[in-house]
């Protein structure tokens, strides 16, 4: 899956989700890591309760007496019951001491005393300690047989089985959202224009449910190595603090607007109704655009402009509805849009711009969905106007990203602006001494047999000159397809030549006569430098003669 940029990269959605669900992975482990939670950052104190853990499973917590903390009193009592699992005898638990402070005896040791913090309201300590005993005995027994080589050959076998399906479902539930439920949500979300040639884009639906994808997949594995850490006694602590942390996590609150506090799980599910918003948004301006306007308004553009306010109408009732049904003060969020102004107005003036001249586009309708346009070096159709860019496909089938302020402050060219009819010129040129009636003739004729050239306004054939080489004259001709110039120019081109081989009209080459004369170069000389011009002559006359002469003694007398 792919979306295009502004700049013109491709990135894909997918990529963008698996990033975020690669990076909360990372930050829950090294929560782990560190036993401290990755969403919350809360002021670290002493917790008024401790736990009594036996391989993970939390027995009952214990308070604080006073003279004892409760952590001081659960870590001693955790290390007596380790060192007890780990002797291999049957656990001994009796209860002594008096009503009101009864104390717990491991193996002859004594293990804790009972004290009021630690008592369940509604139950006296005597009966409390009776309720503990059992329950640290039964865990004793049930951690030493999970420590025997038959239950962990047995729990091995169910890591390896829970893995395995773990990896079927991880396989089958990406099978299943790729080729059944994404399709099918498109078909319903996605209806194509037939006025519009553009290939659908993924949009925030893919995006959606490329994350859930993720997070289903990460909720498969997470359940999976929940599942095998307890199977074992030795990995069931950390089975039970990640679940700890995640709790934590989701549950704890991290945003504070104005009396309501919000955890992650009401910001997950916020973001979800919001992503649910936008798709069931655009859905309904889709329905609404190729079922009920395009029956009632021809105009394409006019069809995008209602279709485009409309859903942002719906989006704006939405997501007031909402933030009303979770309690959420608009006053904070006028002070975070302040602060989103300021942030806008120092470092993201471009597309301040380019959002501002949407706006100026949507309502002034200079170019619209549908026309044909020339910006730049680039001439394409409009396909899409969006809150910051436009989307115009070249006749190459090439999508272009232009921002919006560009159709505002440069020269723009619609084709198609108010009335789609325009007219095409055609420069031609004909040697001299043609036949200038049978060269109209031709031209008139190929305009006139073309299926794309208007037939009123009539076309027209205009004598441009004397060129260097040839007589110039301009074709003329009107068409209601301006989109299609490229190719109409082509074959009325073809047209023009069949017609002046069949008029023996003869098409020019470039030509150059070229004129020498002879005579004195116009030289002036002065008198010096021609009495020395002189002398260096007669020097080299007499040279010769000299030479001559000699010549001629050297022969033999006859």
């Amino acid at each position: 899956m792919r979306l295009l940029k502004s700049d013109g990269k491709l990135i894909k959605p997918l990529r963008i989700a698996r990033v975020i669900g690669l990076a909360f992975i990372v930050g829950l482990l090294f929560s782990i890591c560190f036993d401290r939670s990755p969403a919350i950052a809360q002021e670290t104190s002493p917790l008024p309760r401790a736990s009594v853990v036996v391989d993970g499973t939390e027995l009952f917590q214990l308070g604080s007496p006073g003279t004892y903390e409760a952590e001081e009193r659960a870590e001693k009592a955790n290390r007596q019951i380790r060192t007890a699992i780990t002797t291999g005898q049957p656990p001994s638990i009796t209860v002594s001491g008096s009503e009101q402070l009864p104390t717990l005896e491991l193996n002859g040791e004594q293990l804790l005393t009972i004290t009021e913090e630690d008592l369940v309201p509604g139950q006296s300590g005597r009966a409390q300690a009776r309720e503990w005993a059992e329950r640290i005995e039964t865990a004793i027994e049930q951690a030493q047989e999970q420590r025997t080589s038959g239950y962990l050959r047995i729990a091995a076998i169910q890591a390896i089985i829970a893995a395995l399906i773990a990896l079927l479902l991880h396989w089958s539930i990406g099978r299943f959202w790729r080729r059944t439920l994404t399709p099918e949500l498109r078909t319903i979300t996605q209806v194509p224009d037939p006025d519009s040639v553009r290939i659908p884009q993924y949009t925030s639906l893919d995006l959606l449910l490329g994350f859930l994808l993720i997070a289903a997949r990460v909720g498969i594995w997470l359940v999976a190595v929940l599942y095998i850490s307890n199977l074992f006694p030795w990995t069931r602590q950390w089975s039970y603090r990640l679940t700890e942390i995640l709790i934590s996590s989701f549950v704890s609150p991290i945003v504070v607007l104005g009396e309501n506090r919000y955890s992650i799980v009401h910001l997950l599910i916020l973001a979800g109704l919001f992503f649910a918003l936008e798709i069931v948004t655009k859905t309904i301006t889709n329905l609404l655009k190729t079922r009920v306007l395009r029956l009632t308004v021809t105009n394409r553009g006019t069809r995008e402009v209602i279709a485009i306010l409309i859903r942002y109408s719906l989006l704006f009732i939405g997501a007031m509805v909402l933030l009303q049904i979770w309690g959420i003060d608009l006053s904070s969020l006028a002070l975070l849009a302040s602060a989103l102004g300021l942030g806008i107005g120092l470092g993201l003036q471009d597309i301040a711009k380019d959002i501002g001249s949407g706006v100026v586009l949507l309502f002034e309708r200079p170019i619209q969905v549908g026309d044909f346009v020339q910006v730049g070096e680039y001439e394409g159709t409009i396909e899409l106007i969006g809150a910051r860019s436009t989307l115009i496909r070249t006749l190459d089938h090439i999508s272009i990203i232009v921002p919006n302020s560009r159709f505002l402050s440069a020269e723009v060219i619609n084709w198609s602006h108010h009335n789609p009819v325009s007219r095409l010129h055609l420069p031609v040129g004909v040697a001299y001494g043609s036949d200038m009636n049978a060269v109209r003739s031709a031209l008139l004729e190929a305009a006139q047999e073309h299926h794309r050239v208007l037939i009123n306004p009539k076309p027209q054939v205009f004598f441009k000159g004397f060129g260097d080489s040839s007589l110039n004259l301009e074709l003329l001709v009107w068409t209601a397809e301006p989109s299609k110039h490229i190719l109409i120019k082509s074959e009325l081109y073809f047209k023009i030549e069949e017609k002046f081989r069949k008029y023996s009209v003869e098409i020019p080459f470039p030509q150059q006569d070229l004129h020498v004369r002879s005579g004195n170069l116009p030289i002036d000389l002065s008198p010096e430098f021609q009495q020395t011009l002189q002398q260096l002559l007669k020097l080299s006359q007499n040279g010769q003669a000299s030479h001559t002469d000699k010549t001629v003694d050297r022969k033999p007398a006859p």
